[in-house]
């Protein structure tokens, strides 16, 4: 599955500074089947240390990682759900993506203009927030209107009908959550709703990257940096991703020795980047299987709760369809043993039907017949 998350954010927060460094460290579009890189995304692999252990083992002419797609959303301005500024461009492609990165400024700088008074960050989000619930509104009212022409046709087909009225109760619900300017509320309506509607920008998932000074780097100064402590007080530790963008630029620069021994000095144990890209894998329930062999090793993403034949899809749908069984077994048992030939001494190498559902660090081999 290809993963796309959008970077977001207001003027002279650091949200193209942020992109810059993704850009550096992007993949080669012809390393990837289908993959056509615009100006506007990035694409970067998700780090997984497994791979090496993978790559000793198996010594592959190819390694193909799981990857992700960032996405350089167009400037954001107030006003942009009527269109103000690049504002439709900015809410079209926002559908799109699976997560939403909100770069939210927290260091003060006053060679770096504000769009607003003073530095604030809740305040830029709520900013964003409030356009993408204008834009839900909007949409929810077309709806609301369409709503009506299909209910008057299908007022001889009582099942059909009694849909359609579920609907419009869940908008109206929608509708006076989002009057309110009440996005949880919103999420929560959706969470508890088994009908079906428009899809919203409001539910969308998200983190935020705090965009701190780099001297904050410096033994975690930046945990008493109020606007950091503000937004980890309104949407928790785990939400909020403190990192510096300049210097995750900086580091996209070197090659990846120089870039470790930096790190070092800064006293940080990995890359801003990876941090965020390991939390976009975790916020979207996303877990990896691996196909294994001389040939090649390929990383797969997938939703943490996938049947082993719908995973099979991931690779080929002809795998899919045909699907007969698959040989499993996890890395961990393997990098324990040593080798396939243990695994299978052991027992370890199982067989399993269609229903199995994938494990992080699963190698599956697929037995199918078209």
């Amino acid at each position: 599955m290809g993963i796309k998350a959008g970077i977001v954010g207001l003027p002279n927060v650091g949200k193209s500074t942020l992109f810059n460094a993704l850009t550096k460290s992007n993949i080669p579009a012809e390393n990837y089947p289908f993959c056509t890189i615009e100006p506007h995304m990035a694409i970067t692999e998700v780090p997984d240390k497994r791979l090496n252990e993978l790559i000793e083992i198996y010594k592959p002419k190819k390694i193909i990682p799981a990857i992700v797609s960032f996405v350089d959303i167009a400037g954001l301005v107030k006003g942009a759900a009527s269109g103000e500024g690049l504002g439709n461009q900015f809410l079209s492609h926002i559908r799109e993506v699976d997560l939403i990165l909100h770069v939210l400024r927290c260091f003060e700088d006053p060679k770096i203009t504000h769009s607003g008074d003073t530095i604030d960050p809740v305040a830029d989000y709520d900013i964003v927030l409030a356009e993408l619930m204008l834009k839900d509104l909007e949409s929810i009212d077309k709806r609301l209107e369409k709503l009506e022409k299909l209910e008057k046709i299908a007022k001889q087909k009582p099942s059909e009908e009694k849909k359609l009225k579920a609907e419009r109760a869940l908008i109206e619900q929608i509708r006076q959550a989002l009057n309110k300017a009440d996005a949880k509320t919103v999420k929560q309506i959706i969470a508890n709703s088994q009908v079906k509607t428009v899809p919203l920008l409001t539910v969308k998932n998200f983190l935020i990257v705090a965009n701190i000074a780099e001297e904050e780097l410096d033994k975690q100064a930046y945990l008493k940096n109020p606007h950091y402590q503000t937004l980890v007080k309104q949407f928790g530790q785990e939400r909020v991703i403190p990192i510096c963008a300049k210097v995750e630029y900086e580091l996209s620069q070197l090659n990846d020795e120089e870039a470790k021994e930096i790190l070092g000095l800064l006293g940080l144990q990995e890359k801003g980047i990876d941090i965020i890209i390991r939390k976009s894998y975790k916020n979207l329930d996303l877990i990896t299987f691996f196909t294994c062999g001389p040939k090649e090793v390929h990383a797969w993403p997938i939703k943490k709760g996938t049947p082993i034949r719908q995973a099979s899809g991931e690779i080929h749908s002809d795998l899919e369809r045909g699907f007969i069984c698959a040989e499993v077994f996890n890395c961990k048992d393997l990098f324990a043993l040593g080798s396939e030939a243990k695994l299978k001494e052991q027992g370890k190498i199982r067989t399993e039907g269609q229903d199995y559902i994938v494990q992080d660090g699963d190698i599956i081999l697929i037995k199918f017949n078209v």
